[in-house]
């Protein structure tokens, strides 16, 4: 049996503009889009709403799944699972969490933030209909994580 934990991420849009998160956790610091965990025996997509509102203020509905990240933790022994969102149906007074700080910017302007570790793979998926999961895995025979997507 293997274990896991299961997450999600939501990209708000309006237009041009996205919505991002400045994350304050050092494991994982950077821009990226908001989200969370998912707590034992709720839905994946009701608890993406339930952590957009945690973390921005706002709430999302008719969110679009776009597709899945997911890598194997090698030491800890699980599978982690990230499943990806997007909306631009939202209402609410955007407020900052103890997350990070959350505000607009140009979809254009995303590259002069510093952003979230392997966050950048993750927008083809937000973007790109024909794509649907990011999957990292390890080669032994080159002793480096490799990354597909497909």
């Amino acid at each position: 049996m293997e274990n896991a934990i299961f997450t999600n991420m939501c990209m708000i849009y309006d237009g041009d503009r996205i919505l991002v998160q400045d994350r304050r956790d050092p494991k994982w610091p950077g821009v990226t889009f908001p989200g969370g965990h998912v707590e034992p025996e709720e839905s994946f997509l009701l608890s993406t709403i339930r952590e957009v509102k945690e973390e921005t203020g706002l709430d999302v509905w008719d969110l679009q799944f776009c597709g899945m990240k997911q890598f194997t933790d090698r030491e800890k022994g699980y599978r982690y699972v990230v499943f990806l969102y997007k909306t631009d149906c939202f209402s609410g007074q955007l407020c900052s969490s103890r997350e990070g700080e959350v505000f607009w910017i140009n979809r254009q302007e995303l590259n002069q933030y510093r952003l979230a570790r392997s966050f950048e793979p993750m927008l083809e998926i937000f973007e790109n209909e024909d794509l649907t999961e990011i999957f990292y895995w390890y080669d032994q025979e080159t002793d480096d994580w490799r990354l597909e997507t497909v």
